[in-house]
């Protein structure tokens, strides 16, 4: 810039040096000549070309518009308004004008400062720079996750959205194994995606075998003891990550954010599909998948995910032919020992004729004919209550299943659980009647008038009732002892220190004194006999 300032403006070398440095700093050729001319008003805008003059009353971001910032949510509009009121009333200089705030704030503040601003720490993040992990071995780590599908899915005539609980390998992006729930996930659907992650046998494919570690986000469902005994059986580190950390376990997160994008946003019933009008609504004559066909078909797609599908970071090979392609061992497990070290521990129990007693119930298998007596160990499957798994307590052999005695019909416990909903919507209507509190509309300043009028035999019938029900649940059995037996009858001591002196109780009608119950188990008094033999 300084060998341009001795050209003379209007020299053809001056015009060629504006031209090849103008090219060589990929700019127009009057911002060169803009730049030359404040170089000429001030030599040190020589040293920065483009930068603007540093002067002492330049406007910076101070504390003060940080905080209105934030109180905003990066509205400069709304921050400069705020300025110019505090100004008025005499709290401070009055502020520059809008343009010169936006210069300072972008001068002034990073980009996720300003992301952070408006839309919270979430939107700062994705301004982060972060490190990339070394891509390792297979069945090296393996992360972890639950994702609620954005799709309603037809379960027992009601639509819900199903969640999917999948293992994902992070050396060769393979989805290892998966495990849907109708509901509300739990430590059952870990279990369930678990079996089918580590077992390579049909119809889980080639992926499998025991990993090093894996990865979860503090889920109480990945971090249940049933869960943890079961990695530490099979030997198998549990990184627990901290909370709300997304990027440190990518891998399943990406697989979150495809699923949903190449394969979910095209099924019927995706619930973030874009509807007209102002009320984003559903089809009423739309057709949802049915929990079974929904289950399929995402199976299908984690099969091409896994066999078809090329991800960038693999540099054009398909999680199968990265799987292949590394020579890494696997340490692999039976399927029945996975079956009983993914099975919760209930204890020992005693085998009677009646079967296992577990959770107050019976439990019988064909194969207890003649071991009533022996000791036995119960292992079950979360949330399975129709059937239990029976090993030798002593031996630990295994011994069979056990299914519940006298188990309901299936008409019996879809009778139930409809009884169950409907009381249930009468229990929450009645709360929110009971909860619900109207207030008066006003349209100047006044204290609020709470709305609802009682008669006075309403108000007293109603707290009536409260301190009956109150005295009801507060009165002890053992209050009142009761009325003392007939004198006729023969009660021992240590119940007629407990009956209520005073008038006895009057004998039940149609007996007399010999015929008597004798105290509480009812046994006929005996009759006495004096020295003269007569009875009396």
């Amino acid at each position: 810039m300084r060998r341009l300032l001795a050209l003379r403006r209007d020299g053809a070398l001056a015009s060629r040096h504006v031209r090849l440095m103008a090219e060589a700093l990929q700019v127009k050729e009057r911002t060169v000549w803009r730049w030359r001319a404040a170089a000429e008003r001030d030599e040190s805008a020589a040293e920065c070309p483009g930068e603007r003059a540093q002067s002492r009353d330049r406007f910076t971001v101070t504390a003060e518009v940080r905080a209105l910032l934030a109180l905003w949510k990066g509205n400069v509009a709304a921050v400069h308004r705020e300025l110019t009121a505090r100004a008025v009333r005499g709290e401070g200089d009055p502020p520059p004008s809008v343009p010169t705030l936006h210069r300072a704030i972008r001068r002034d503040l990073m980009p996720g400062e300003r992301a952070g601003l408006v839309g919270g720490e979430r939107a700062a993040r994705k301004h982060d720079v972060f490190l990339s992990r070394p891509r390792g071995w297979r069945n090296q780590v393996w992360e972890t996750d639950h994702m609620q599908a954005p799709v309603l899915v037809e379960v027992d005539g009601t639509a819900r959205r199903p969640w999917i609980t999948w293992f994902t390998d992070c050396a060769t992006n393979a989805i290892t194994g998966v495990a849907v729930t109708p509901g509300d996930p739990s430590r059952e659907s870990v279990l369930a995606a678990l079996r089918s992650a580590v077992l390579r046998e049909e119809p889980y494919g080639p992926f499998g075998g025991l990993p090093e570690k894996v990865r979860v986000d503090r889920g109480k469902d990945f971090l249940s003891r049933t869960v943890t005994a079961a990695f530490d059986l099979l030997d198998v580190t549990v990184e627990d990550l901290p909370a709300y950390t997304p990027h440190l376990k990518g891998t399943v997160e990406g697989l979150n954010r495809a699923v949903e994008n190449m394969f979910l946003a095209a099924l019927p019933g995706y619930a973030r599909q874009p509807r007209p009008g102002k009320r984003p609504s559903r089809p009423k004559d739309e057709v949802l998948l049915g929990f079974e066909d929904f289950t399929a078909r995402l199976l299908a797609w984690t099969l091409w995910w896994n066999t078809e599908h090329r991800p960038a970071p693999l540099r054009g090979r398909t999680p199968l032919e990265a799987w292949q392609d590394d020579p890494t061992p696997l340490r692999e497990v039976l399927a029945a020992d996975l079956w009983t070290f993914t099975l919760e521990d209930a204890g020992t129990r005693t085998l009677t004729t009646h079967g296992v007693r577990f959770r107050k119930r019976d439990y019988v298998g064909p194969w207890m004919t003649g071991q009533a007596g022996i000791q036995v160990r119960v292992r079950f499957m979360p949330h399975h209550d129709h059937r239990i798994e029976v090993y030798h307590a002593a031996t630990g052999r295994y011994l069979g299943p056990a299914d519940l005695a006298d188990q309901a019909s299936d008409e019996q416990i879809s009778a139930v659980r409809r009884a169950r909903a409907a009381r249930t919507r009468r229990l929450k209507k009645d709360l929110e009647a009971s909860q619900r509190e109207r207030y008066a509309a006003v349209n100047q300043p006044e204290a609020p008038q709470q709305l609802g009028a009682l008669t006075t035999a309403q108000a007293e019938a109603e707290l009536a009732q409260s301190s009956d029900t109150d005295l009801s649940d507060l009165a002890l059995p053992d209050l009142i002892p009761p009325a003392a037996p007939p004198a006729e009858w023969r009660t021992p001591a240590s119940l007629a220190a407990l009956t209520k002196p005073g008038r006895p109780a009057p004998v039940p009608s149609g007996r007399d004194s010999a015929s008597a119950p004798d105290g509480p188990d009812r046994r006929a008094a005996r009759p006495t006999t004096d020295t003269d033999g007569d009875a009396s």
